[in-house]
């Protein structure tokens, strides 16, 4: 999908309740979920050990950690939108983060994300960007939450 251009913070404003719009699939490999459990230090046998996850998890194989998704928000939200007139832009913090679904290794992954609200704070604004997770296939989410960013002017 095209990225979506925001000239600046006013036009943003305009957006609640708007879909900004939808990354690009990426494959989830057992290589990226090897490297995030080296960096968590986060080596439980479902993400890790796909001989013992075949048989005895009751995904049938082994399955990305949540937070690992979660740590894709950055990456899908700049495959999203642009927003071109800020000074900068920080992550603030999370909402009602929650996993429904597994995302299985060999999955494709992607995120849609909404404008859920804004308010306006000094030298810019606080968004709250509802992002959903989804895998391939599965008609259930992999992962929903609410991303807060403080965008300056």
């Amino acid at each position: 999908m095209a990225k979506r251009i925001i000239e600046d913070l006013e036009e943003l404003k305009t957006m609640v309740g708007q879909e900004i719009g939808v990354s690009d699939w990426i494959k989830v490999t057992q290589e990226r979920v090897n490297t995030f459990a080296e960096a968590t230090g986060d080596h439980q046998w479902i993400h890790v050990d796909p001989e013992r996850a075949k048989k005895e998890s009751p995904y049938g194989g082994p399955i990305a950690h949540g937070y690992l998704t979660m740590s894709l928000a950055p990456y899908f939200l700049q495959q999203i939108m642009e927003i071109k007139k800020k000074r900068m832009g920080v992550n603030y913090g999370l909402n009602k983060v929650r996993f429904p679904a597994p995302v299985p290794v060999g999955g494709k992954l992607r995120m849609k994300a909404e404008v859920a609200e804004i308010e306006e704070i000094k030298g810019g604004i606080q968004i709250v960007i509802k992002m959903t997770f989804e895998v391939e296939g599965q008609e259930k989410p992999c992962c929903i939450a609410e991303a807060i960013y403080r965008y300056y002017s």
